[in-house]
């Protein structure tokens, strides 16, 4: 259940609890295998990279940050919810904020991702590129979403 939930930018001494879900995210996907990166490199990349040329937009229980998404115009760069808080709409509801802020959105997910490709395809992205992985760190075969406002009739 998503109903106590607030939702506002990150600070920059919050961008290590945003890398933890981002990792406990990535260590659920059995597809990945062992990651490449430390905690460590995933907390400064977080603090160094995302938070300098993205907003991150937290969603937070009861002062405790449950989800996130990092975006700026025209893509959406990380959309992570804690892998125990699931299941609960809070990824609905943060990507819901972004598509009310930005008219055109892309994204890239990996192609092995099943629940991710379900969950953009049910909320009108359209996939419109397929790679074989070799443009990132993973090597993993990723897939580019699209959606438009103007795609919507609205």
């Amino acid at each position: 259940m998503a109903g106590g939930l607030t939702f506002r930018p990150l600070r920059r001494d919050e961008t290590d609890a945003a890398a933890r879900i981002h990792r406990a995210c990535l260590e659920n996907f059995s597809f990945l295998g062992q990651l490449i990166h430390t905690p460590e490199e995933d907390r400064a990349f977080y603090r160094e990279s995302v938070f300098g040329e993205c907003m991150i937009l937290g969603a937070f229980d009861r002062g405790v940050l449950t989800g996130h998404v990092a975006y700026k115009p025209g893509w959406i760069e990380h959309l992570y919810v804690d892998p125990d808080r699931q299941g609960r709409r809070i990824g609905l509801l943060l990507l819901d904020r972004v598509k009310a802020a930005l008219p055109d959105i892309q994204l890239w997910t990996f192609q092995a991702n099943e629940g991710a490709r379900r969950f953009y395809e049910r909320h009108d992205f359209l996939a419109e590129q397929y790679t074989d992985g070799k443009g990132n760190d993973e090597r993993e075969p990723d897939v580019r979403y699209r959606w438009r406002r103007s795609d919507r009739g609205a």
